[in-house]
């Protein structure tokens, strides 16, 4: 059994981590509590990527540190990025005892400072909140274990399960409050993903409209024919615009990098970008979670394709009627066997309406 105390400031360092959730991507979320006779001394977060760790910050913070217990929601590291090893920090500061949630799925950290830190005489403890520290950073860990980001689709949808009017018109079926909501989805990603024919029928401009400090989302297009027009609201800014395709007009593609875009090729499945290629192209552009906000076509090729890790799906209280269009566009559904299984793992109201949170059912 863990000791009642290493809980406590564990899941203080588990907080303290969750300060960073808008701002440090590509890097993980990471809190530290320094406590030395049984009183914290020192707290501190990783807050952006090239600036210090929270291991630094936190030690930055005091100068009794020597003999302290260090609390770390993840593996110190011990290579040489955009800034020092945390291992080595914490030796140097005399730290006795390090407790560490997890340790780090990165293959530049993987045990080596957990390594380092036992090798000059530090006591180590990992474990503590391991599952807590685990949901701290879903898409980093899925991005070093398997090479694919976490992927999250968002849909809005009325009571009868329909996303627009049969004219396309859709604005807005929510409320306010869950539009809102849906801002600080878009915060906490590192890209929104969608396809040409929302760009070409809603025009988006897919930035978080948040009122706190925010790395902003990469924008990303799905246009595999590279319709994407100029005049897009998109390309206002299109420094940190991604248009993946599957066409090689070398043509289209120099005129949207003239724009300020960047252009990437990935190979065709069934006419359209193969989306397994697609996302694991993102996470090799250290991408860790995405979120989709696109239409019945995407969504569609996207449940059928088994990629997505979590539906975000808000339900307002209107009926669309049975004209208007559907969330997904599958084909093939014959039999009840066809189905798709979901399994709920959050249900809450956003306002009058309901954000219903579901993970694809593995048994």
């Amino acid at each position: 059994m863990m000791p009642s105390q290493d809980v406590a400031y564990m899941a203080r360092a588990v907080k303290l981590a969750e300060n960073g959730r808008y701002t440090t991507d590509p890097n993980p979320h990471v809190g530290c509590v320094l406590v030395k006779d049984d009183k914290v001394i020192a707290e501190g977060w990783t807050q952006r990527a090239g600036f210090a760790h929270a291991e630094v910050d936190a030690l930055a913070k005091t100068d009794n540190a020597r003999g302290a217990t260090a609390y770390v929601t993840l593996e110190p590291c011990s290579h040489h990025g955009k800034t020092g090893p945390c291992s080595d920090a914490l030796i140097a500061a005399g730290i006795s005892r390090v407790v560490v949630a997890m340790q780090d799925p990165n293959p530049l950290v993987a045990g080596r400072g957990l390594q380092k830190l036992r090798a000059a005489g530090v006591e180590v403890q990992v474990g503590v909140l391991q599952q807590e520290a685990e949901k701290l950073n879903q898409g980093f860990f899925k991005r070093m274990r398997q090479g694919l980001p976490w992927i999250r689709s968002k849909l809005a949808m009325s009571l009868d399960g329909r996303t627009a009017l049969a004219s396309g018109e859709s604005q807005w079926i929510t409320s306010a409050s869950a539009r809102q909501d849906v801002q600080l989805w878009r915060a906490a990603s590192s890209a929104i993903v969608t396809g040409i024919d929302t760009v070409l029928y809603d025009d988006p401009q897919l930035n978080a409209r948040v009122d706190f400090d925010v790395v902003q989302p990469v924008k990303v297009v799905l246009d595999s024919q590279l319709r994407m027009p100029l005049s897009a609201r998109l390309l206002e800014n299109a420094v940190d615009v991604w248009i993946i395709t599957c066409s090689d007009d070398a043509l289209k593609q120099q005129k949207l990098r003239d724009v300020g875009c960047k252009v990437f090729q990935v190979g065709a499945q069934n006419g359209r970008a193969d989306l397994a290629q697609v996302f694991k192209l993102l996470a090799e552009l250290q991408i860790n979670t995405v979120l989709i906000e696109a239409g019945a076509t995407l969504n569609g090729a996207l449940l059928d394709s088994g990629l997505i890790d979590e539906w975000l799906i808000y339900m307002a209280p209107c009926v669309l009627g049975d004209q208007a269009r559907g969330l997904f566009s599958l084909s093939g559904m014959l039999t009840m066997q066809d189905k798709k299984n979901l399994r709920l793992i959050e249900a809450r109201q956003i306002g009058p309406d309901l954000r219903l949170r579901y993970q694809a059912k593995t048994d």
